[in-house]
Order: structure tokens, then C-alpha cells, then sequence
């Protein structure tokens, strides 16, 4: 079943169901979030949106960021989501990087958005949204009064066409295009059908924003079984007192999320005080979660089950491991990531790419339907991530480090490279420093990562400036947000007269990272 179908064939099947809950209590049915969806798709064509165009969201989210995510697929073009919380530099370069051919953006936006395309002399045309005066389906009446847009037929792709592209955290001090074709999205919703079977009375968690790769479970496996669909606020939803109260108002069966948010939420949330029996399957992903809070939130939510899912944006979900019903009370180190996902093949490898025996530490690297295709517009990025065996398979190199523990489970043991992952999101520590180095006042940067016996991760910047004074917390902070997204700052500062350097003169990491 092609992205776009899933919508369709639940609206043919369900109607009046409930497709999706906003946060402030208003819903959308199956069948008119469709029609909603065919309006937005007609649009598109009628501006001449063509197969394989790229076409950004810049929303907040909402019924009607998911109408328009649909009403692109349909067009047969991909959706290019944009965080609404990040600076509007960052998002107009990831907007001109993959040369979209229209943007469909919150009128908020609008101005700045306006100003970062002048500067890099980039246009597209925009439909702007207003959320306080009807949202999408007024703007929609509004050009087809104007100008109006033939019923178009749905555009059929096909398995490589471009579903969509995730910008995440580069090495390079930008942002990188995720590349996943259809073929790669319809065989991870596939696996989750079968692995979770969810069913029309199940109600989903949206936690995970759209730009997020966690966001793909959420939308495609929960609209694909008629189930209903909760958008979680993004204020609520680090609130463990909040989101706590909504899980259990809201009647949440199958919830999904990064480990930090559960976290909080068996230490903070209260979770006595509510009722949790509709909610049966737990699912945590994009960092590890330490052993005492997971154990701590299986003893305050004991009847769900619980499943650690593995991956990165390039892949998807590729490994799971569902946690026992009882966690023993001398274990003291993380759950492993499991075995690999069944439309999918893992094998382990040492530096120079050759696969090593079972139980020695090595690179973690995967082949399959689920696989990007590439990054977009770096090539070199793309050859460099992938492995090319005698058996002709493309293995793309996850960059995490492994061992075998027994036939098919892996236990992670960490990164071959500077990437950090913070709450589930994908930190290139190396984005940081190229941020911190467009100071004016800064001579040298670096930024390492700290984690402590619970696995939480803080990010510190060490910083020598020109002049050897330090520089204003709140003034230094205020210039990161500028350009990085709000999970990319910093937490901490550290001055110095110079940074410590090892005997080939460059920085001395490891002398950092004693110092934290």
C-alpha cells in the first residue's frame, strides 16, 4: 500500500471514524481529512507541481499539516518538513538546498522566511496559512473562488520515487538531506503493521514533530489501520505533569517517544494519580534509556508492553528488542537494541569493512527496503555511507558501534564519531562549533559531550576568545538559537586563555572532556 493510500483506503473503509485529535480537542474524520487532503493535491497540480518536485512545510502541527503532507504525496511530489521552532535561517537554507518548488507555511512565518530567501536570492511560491482564520480549508476556498483548480486524479507512484526528506544535524556545519523513497517508507509501515497490529480502536501518541523520523511510526501506522491519531502539543508534551494528565485523558493505547521523555515522566509525572488502562504497547527510541528509570516506569505502568526500537533517519527503525515483563534487579546496564527488523539484514564489521565474529565490537551496518537512497545533493556523503560487499547489496554504515551478544541481538555501545543523540535528536557536535566559530569574539571552539550514570546527555562548549575576557551567557546563547535549533544549544560554556592542544596541534578532546 503506496503512503498516499493508507489515507485513502481508511477513508473508504472508516469513514466517520476519527483520524486525528488536535490539541485543543478538535477532530477530523477519515473521510473528510481525504477530501481535505484531494484539495490540497489539486492545488498543487493546478500550480504545476510535477512528480518528483519537492515541496516544503513549514507548519506548526495540526490537522492541517497532515492534510497537506498527504495533499503532496498525492501531487506525487515529496514533502520537505521544516522545524517551526528553529531559527527561519536554518529552515530557508534546507528549503533552497532541495530547491522546493513551493512551501506551504503558517502566515507567523511568513515575514522572516521572506527576508532569509532575499538574502540568497531564492523563490518559491508560498501558500500561506493562517490557523486563526480557518487554516487550510479557508485558503484553499479562497484561491479556488479566485482561480480555480480542476478535480485532479491521484498521481501513482513509484517504489523509488521521492516520499520525503528529513534535514538532520551535518557534520559539515549544515544540515544534510535524508533521502527516503516510497519503497523505504512502505516497507517500515509494513513491519509495523505486523509487528504492533494495531487496529481501528487504537489511539496513537504524535509526539515526535513532524521533521523528526519518529514522526513516520506515528502518521502512516495509525491512519493505515483506521486507528485515531493524538497530536501532542509541543508545551505539554515536555510537561510531565501535563503530558502525564493528556496520556490518560486522551486514552492513549500505543504510545512513542525518545527515552528522555519517559523519563521524565515516571520521576515527575505523577503517573498514581491516573488511569492507564487503555494504554498497551510502549514504544522508545533514538537514545538509550537508562536501566533505573525504565524499570522505575515498568513498575508504575506494568500491564503495557514495552519495545526499544533502534535507528537512525537513514534507516528508519532497523533493530527492536521487547523488554521483559520484569526487569531483574541486578541489572544494571541498558536493554540491547535486539535483532535486526525482518525487511531488513545487519551484519557487524571492524574499520576496513570486512565482517567480524560474533561477540567483537564493530560497526553496525544494514541493508534493505528501508534504506535511504541518499543524501541530497552530496554524493560524496552518500558513497562514503555505504559499504559495498562482493554480494553486491548496498550496506549502509550506521556509524554506531555494536557487538553480536547472541544469534540476531546487538547490544549498542556507542558512536564511531562526533554525533551525540540528545532526546532522540541527531547532534552533530562538529554543527556546533561551526555555529560558535561565526563569532565575532571567539577564537576557538570546541564542543564535546558529557553523559552521566543515567544516561542523559549535556553539551558543553569550550571557547577561548580574542580577547581572553568571557563572553555574556545570555548573549552567547541568544546568538547559537540563531542559527541552531533549540536542542543544538549548548547547556553549559566553559572559558579558557587558549584550548589545550595535543602534540600535533590540534585539540586536545580527551583533555576536555577530563575537565567535565
Amino acid at each position: 500500500m503506496s503512503l498516499h493510500q493508507t489515507l485513502t483506503e481508511s477513508a473508504r473503509r472508516y469513514p466517520d471514524r476519527i483520524a486525528i485529535e488536535a490539541p485543543d480537542g478538535s477532530s477530523i474524520g477519515y473521510a473528510e481529512l481525504d477530501a481535505l487532503s484531494n484539495d490540497v493535491r489539486n492545488r498543487l497540480l493546478h500550480m504545476g507541481i510535477a512528480p518528483g518536485d519537492r515541496v516544503g512545510v513549514y507548519l506548526h502541527k495540526s490537522i492541517d499539516t497532515i492534510a497537506a503532507i498527504f495533499g503532496i504525496l498525492k501531487a506525487g511530489a515529496a514533502y520537505v518538513p521544516v522545524d517551526p521552532t528553529a531559527p527561519a535561517s536554518r529552515n530557508s537554507y534546507i528549503l533552497s538546498d532541495c530547491t522546493v518548488t513551493a512551501v506551504i507555511v503558517a502566515t507567523e512565518f511568513h515575514p522572516n522566511l521572506i527576508l532569509e530567501f532575499e538574502k540568497t536570492a531564492f523563490s518559491a511560491p508560498l501558500l500561506l496559512v493562517d490557523p486563526a482564520h480557518g487554516g487550510l480549508a479557508d485558503l484553499l476556498d479562497r484561491l479556488q473562488r479566485k482561480d480555480a483548480a480542476t478535480c485532479s486524479s491521484t498521481v501513482e507512484p513509484k517504489s523509488d520515487d521521492l516520499a520525503y526528506i528529513l534535514y538532520t544535524s551535518g557534520s559539515t556545519g549544515r544540515p544534510k538531506g535524508v533521502m527516503i523513497s516510497i519503497g523505504n517508507a512502505e516497507s517500515f509501515v509494513a513491519w509495523c503493521l505486523e509487528v504492533f497490529e494495531p487496529t481501528p480502536e487504537d489511539r496513537f501518541s504524535s509526539h515526535a514533530p513532524f521533521h523528526f523520523d519518529l514522526s513516520i511510526l506515528d502518521i502512516y501506522t495509525s491512519l493505515a489501520s483506521g486507528a485515531t491519531l493524538v497530536l501532542i502539543p509541543n508545551d505539554i508534551g515536555k510537561e510531565p505533569v501535563g503530558l502525564a494528565k493528556l496520556i490518560a485523558d486522551r486514552r492513549i493505547s500505543i504510545w512513542y517517544s525518545a527515552p528522555s521523555i519517559l523519563s521524565l515522566l515516571c520521576q515527575y509525572g505523577k503517573l498514581d494519580e491516573h488511569d492507564y488502562s487503555n494504554l498497551r504497547i510502549v514504544l522508545f527510541a533514538g537514545e538509550v534509556f537508562p536501566i533505573s528509570h525504565l524499570r522505575t516506569l515498568k513498575e508504575q505502568l506494568p500491564l503495557p508492553r514495552y519495545f526499544n526500537l533502534y535507528g537512525p533517519t537513514e534507516t528508519n527503525v532497523c533493530t527492536w528488542h521487547e523488554i521483559p515483563r520484569t526487569i531483574p534487579e541486578d541489572r544494571s546496564d541498558p536493554f540491547p537494541i535486539g535483532a535486526v527488523c525482518s525487511h531488513l539484514e545487519g551484519i557487524v564489521v571492524d574499520p576496513a569493512g570486512q565482517e567480524i565474529d560474533a561477540g567483537e565490537e564493530g560497526e553496525l551496518c544494514i541493508a534493505g527496503a528501508s534504506v535511504l537512497r541518499g543524501y541530497w545533493n552530496l554524493d560524496e556523503q552518500t558513497r562514503s555511507a555505504f559499504l559495498e560487499k562482493e554480494d553486491g547489496k548496498r550496506w549502509y554504515r550506521t556509524g554506531d558501534l555494536v557487538v553480536e551478544e547472541s544469534p540476531d541481538t546487538y547490544r549498542f555501545v556507542g558512536r564511531r564519531d562526533r554525533m551525540v543523540k540528545k532526546r532522540g535528536y541527531r547532534v552533530e557536535l562538529g554543527e556546533i562549533e561551526t555555529c560558535l566559530y561565526r563569532h565575532e569574539d571567539i577564537q576557538e571552539a570546541a564542543v564535546i559531550a558529557v553523559v552521566d550514570d543515567n544516561g542523559e546527555v549535556t553539551i558543553r562548549a569550550h571557547l577561548a576568545t580574542l580577547d581572553g575576557q568571557k563572553l555574556s551567557m545570555i548573549k552567547i546563547k541568544r546568538f547559537c538559537s540563531e542559527t541552531l535549533p533549540l536542542y543544538m544549544v549548548p547547556d553549559g560554556f566553559r572559558f579558557h586563555a587558549a584550548l589545550p592542544k595535543t602534540s600535533t596541534d590540534k585539540i586536545d578532546y580527551q583533555a576536555l572532556s577530563r575537565l567535565d
